[in-house]
């Protein structure tokens, strides 16, 4: 059931998530950052299973800041989502068991589906589609999960590439209202991030429910 959104507009690049930590029928918490902050101008949005969404963007991650330590520049944009792409493949054709100093070690797919979104100087704000099969493409908007069926479809009536920061944050408020509306089990707490000339950070959250810490019986 979670719901990660994306869209390109002049000279910025808007990513959101839903904030639901799930396992099962359970709902463990309300406020789960799905969005993470991949460097200074870098964001990815993932979703799947938990333990390889998180493991997954974390390596990731540190591979970006690992190649900026050793080069003295960044990855652009395109190329660390080629990257992300690469890993996704590598680690999908080498599923399977081996033995490496007498302990077995399981090898399997990363369960993981990513929006990548960045600026660069020269080629401005970028949005990347990186599914768990390893399907790359730059698009304008994307979305993954059961929301992708209701914020896809009002996406495609109201984006704009010329949009600017407060039309895309509208369509962004009715994509997330429309999931409220029609998802019959709908998340309801929303993470915004942009990323800009100024770089990547925090835009709104949009909550509906506080998480509430039950106190001890």
């Amino acid at each position: 059931m979670e719901c990660v959104f994306g869209l390109v507009g002049k000279g910025f690049a808007i990513v959101a998530a839903d904030t639901s930590a799930v396992h099962s029928i359970l709902l463990h918490k309300n406020n789960e950052d799905k969005i993470m902050v991949l460097d200074s101008h870098k964001l990815v949005a993932a979703s799947g299973e938990p333990g390889d969404r998180v493991q997954f963007t974390e390596y990731v991650q540190k591979n970006v800041s690992l190649y900026k330590f050793r080069n003295g520049i960044p990855l652009t944009t395109a190329a660390a989502a080629n990257f992300t792409r690469g890993e996704l493949a590598t680690a999908l054709r080498k599923e399977g068991e081996f033995c490496y100093l007498n302990i077995m070690l399981v090898l399997n797919p990363y369960s993981v589906n990513i929006l990548m979104a960045g600026y660069d100087e020269e080629s401005g704000a970028s949005l990347y589609y990186i599914d768990y099969i390893a399907t790359l493409h730059k698009v304008d908007k994307g979305a993954f999960g059961y929301g992708s069926y209701f914020s896809l479809s009002t996406m495609d009536r109201h984006y704009r590439e010329d949009m600017s920061v407060e039309e895309a944050i509208e369509l962004v408020d009715k994509c997330i209202l429309e999931i409220r509306s029609r998802l019959v089990v709908a998340p309801p707490n929303f993470v915004i991030k942009i990323v800009d000339k100024d770089g990547a950070r925090d835009y709104a959250w949009r909550q509906s429910v506080q998480d509430v810490t039950t106190a001890a019986v």
